[in-house]
């Protein structure tokens, strides 16, 4: 069921400038070959070389008996853009 999202929502920064980054490396992750319905999705705030910028991180669901493997993009969130693309061992 879709819920209109009301105005203070779409005010808040910090809301929308995460749902740009997932966006954004939902995007990339995609070109990357990554199932994203098969993904584990984590996001975090990461210091940057030029500042703060989030880190979305790709992992396997079912992770038991895995080891990395991890697709990790780092999104500038000030302006959305992929920064730096890390794939784990």
């Amino acid at each position: 069921m879709s819920q209109t999202l009301d105005k203070a929502v779409l005010e808040d920064e910090l809301a929308v400038s995460l749902a740009r980054a997932v966006a954004a490396a939902n995007d990339r992750a995609r070109r990357e070959g990554v199932e994203l319905k098969q993904s584990l999705l984590t996001a975090a705030e990461h210091s940057c070389a030029d500042g703060i910028c989030w880190r979305i991180s790709y992992g396997p669901r079912d992770y038991v008996r895995r080891r990395g493997g991890d697709l990790i993009i780092e999104v500038g969130i000030d302006d959305g853009q992929v920064r730096r693309v890390l794939r784990g061992q």
